[in-house]
């Protein structure tokens, strides 16, 4: 192997866990949101030492961050995943977001290569952490917890890989020019569930704390993440249906632990002052200086001038037709709650700015918006109370039908939401209306679309009734094909690796 060809494809796959500057990508062993000198390490030189440990399992938290990563005038993943089931347009100016729209996007998107290539730097760091960690001389109780959460992030970001890619590469140890992983072939989707489940449940065992208000992972993280995995491996594409029970028994001692209040206001679901409290279970850190994002300037309207953000992209804005959806009286359809459609104008307060559509109200973040910053530092949500109480719900509705239990998951989401609750409903009856509950008040959080492949169904809100997916108009005009149940392989590492084969219509 030449040495150009190797450095080729170690910027793709195999750049995970070759040196200690992918290692240790951002965080530092005093402050996990600090930067670190990574210009020495070296894998050889590095894991000799407890705060050599602690630094490499802090580093990992830097991938997070993944679906906030810069793709282009108004591109993210995260943005990238709402915009396929169709509740959502562009009134900004990307060419990339406006086919993942009309679902006419190719394998060289970039989200398809950032997901790829974020997961699997992150998963090359956990492999390395995962190795050398054991053999340190150090507190062991401090060891077992690092080495949780080690496991923990390489089973969240293969959660990610296979719900996105199907079968993807299976690497557990740590990759170098001489490993026979360097061109990895694809591995049956139920090996990397098996991997999946059997690191969560390695990390719940890791003595991780029951809270933690600085981000760090907890055990009710990893059983969060755990009833999702059950959930998603009962459905399809494995329709192992044992996994309902399995799942609504790791929500319910997620929901009984009562470490994770419901918010009395959705405004502490994106302001400064309750990151990583109440609710919010897992979220991405960020921090002025340190680490900073454009959430917010990504849900206003196309150059409203409602901020002071170098610009105001217009990139995600909720379709009216799904907004229609939201009950009469529902709360989080009301101005400045889930939603809002107007704001007084950054130059003179005193006039009001009309949108005139709905804008997403949840990720406005008022602290940055308004106080000359030319990002946020707001917090991305990964799992959060709602998520759990709901998986709950639609898990032991599969297993036993509606339970008093179950409805007072759904209900109490829908006392917040100032809704009546839902009683006398079928088993039937009572699925859909926990899928319609996802939508409303999981909206825009990256959880519709791993829905509908899970279900194979997306929501009709003409009609308001959930329908089979492939076939489906939706109200963005665009028709659901199979080929969009699974995202393409990036073709930069489909071209470098000729053992990777690319998914059906891509």
């Amino acid at each position: 192997m030449t040495a150009t060809r190797m450095k080729k494809y170690m910027q793709s796959i195999s750049r995970v866990a070759v040196c200690g500057a992918v290692m240790l990508s951002a965080f530092g062993c005093s402050d996990y949101l600090e930067e670190v000198n990574k210009s020495n390490f070296t894998q050889g030189s590095y894991f000799t030492s407890a705060s050599q440990a602690q630094s490499a399992i802090d580093g990992l938290y830097a991938g997070l961050r993944m679906f906030n990563t810069d793709n282009g005038y108004g591109e993210r993943p995260w943005v990238s995943l709402e915009l396929i089931n169709g509740h959502a347009s562009t009134l900004g100016q990307s060419f990339f977001n406006s086919q993942f729209i009309n679902q006419t996007a190719d394998a060289a998107n970039p989200p398809f290569r950032t997901i790829w290539q974020s997961s699997y730097n992150t998963i090359g760091s956990a492999n390395l952490a995962i190795q050398r960690i054991p053999s340190i001389s150090m507190d062991e109780s401090q060891k077992k917890s690092l080495l949780g959460q080690a496991y923990f992030m390489r089973a969240f970001f293969y959660y990610h890989l296979v719900r996105l890619y199907g079968d993807v590469p299976l690497i557990t140890t740590p990759i170098d020019a001489s490993s026979a992983d360097l061109y990895p072939a694809r591995s049956p989707q139920e090996d990397v569930y098996k991997l999946i489940v059997s690191d969560l449940t390695t990390a719940e065992q890791a003595g991780l704390p029951v809270s933690d208000q600085t981000g760090r992972i907890t055990v009710g993280a990893v059983k969060s993440l755990l009833s999702s995995v059950y959930l998603t491996m009962a459905g399809y594409p494995l329709q192992k249906t044992e996994n309902y029970a399995l799942a609504a028994a790791k929500a319910k001692e997620v929901i009984d632990s009562k470490v994770y209040p419901l918010f009395t206001s959705y405004e502490y679901l994106h302001d400064n002052a309750h990151k990583n409290q109440g609710e919010l279970i897992l979220q991405a850190q960020y921090a002025t200086g340190i680490a900073t994002n454009s959430i917010s300037a990504l849900v206003i309207p196309y150059f409203a001038r409602i901020s002071v953000y170098g610009d105001e992209y217009g990139a995600i804005i909720p379709t009216e037709g799904f907004y229609n959806t939201y009950e009469p009286g529902d709360l989080r359809a009301q101005e400045r709650q889930f939603y809002f459609t107007q704001y007084p104008s950054i130059s003179d307060t005193t006039q009001i700015v009309k949108f005139g559509v709905h804008a997403l109200y949840k990720y406005f973040h008022k602290e940055s918006a308004l106080n000359r910053n030319v990002n946020t530092d707001e917090n991305w949500t990964l799992l959060r109370l709602p998520e759990v109480m709901l998986i709950y719900a639609e898990a032991s509705n599969e297993v036993s039908g509606p339970t008093q239990l179950a409805y007072d998951q759904v209900n109490a989401i829908r006392a917040r939401a100032q809704l009546k609750p839902l009683t006398g409903l079928s088993k039937d009856q009572f699925r859909e209306a926990i899928w319609k509950e996802r939508y409303h008040e999981l909206a825009y959080e990256n959880k519709a679309y791993f829905d509908t492949q899970r279900t194979r169904k997306v929501y009709d809100v003409v009609n308001n009734r959930m329908v089979d997916a492939i076939g489906f108009k939706n109200e963005s005009g665009a028709t659901f094909t199979e080929k969009y149940l699974l995202w393409g392989l990036p073709q930069y590492d489909i071209n470098n690796n000729k053992k990777l084969t690319q998914n059906p219509g891509w």
